[in-house]
């Protein structure tokens, strides 16, 4: 069965119908070609597919698309502005906070979410906040120093 969603992508409006087991992962990269939230553990555990659902990191592999209709969703994509990255992207960047990068677009995502909970999070507040994303070649040291860097 296929069910009417109706959200809101990056800023932009989507309509489109999706099976009712449809993950919102699949329905990004899959139904609007938005690749940069990556499939990582299928199991929640990695946090490769973070994005942000109203402003809060969440994993786009625990939700179905069908549970998203009617709200705002926030990939990395969405992140920069005009060829412009944003200043979390900026800093990862800056501090080497990223290696391969397959972590890396959930990561940005859940820095968003810490920053905007908190815009000048301690060390240790930043790997709290980072528990369930993980990161197999950084040692997130350098995450942790990008990430607290934006404000600075």
């Amino acid at each position: 069965m296929e069910y009417p969603v109706k959200v809101t992508i990056n800023g932009a409006p989507v309509e489109k119908k999706v099976e009712g087991r449809t993950l919102l992962v699949d329905f990004l990269r899959e139904d609007c070609g938005l690749t940069g939230t990556h499939v990582g553990c299928d199991t929640s555990s990695c946090g490769t597919c973070t994005v942000l659902l109203n402003g809060v990191a969440v994993k786009s592999c625990t939700l179905l698309a069908a549970q998203v209709d009617g709200e705002d969703v926030t990939t990395i994509e969405g992140m920069s502005q005009n060829d412009e990255l944003h200043p979390i992207q900026a800093a990862f960047k800056e501090k080497h906070g990223l290696q391969c990068g397959f972590c890396t677009p959930g990561m940005v995502m859940m820095a968003k979410d810490i920053l905007d909970r908190n815009p000048n999070p301690s060390a240790d507040e930043v790997r709290a906040g980072l528990e369930g994303n993980y990161c197999r070649c950084t040692g997130y040291h350098n995450i942790v120093e990008a990430i607290q860097s934006v404000n600075a």
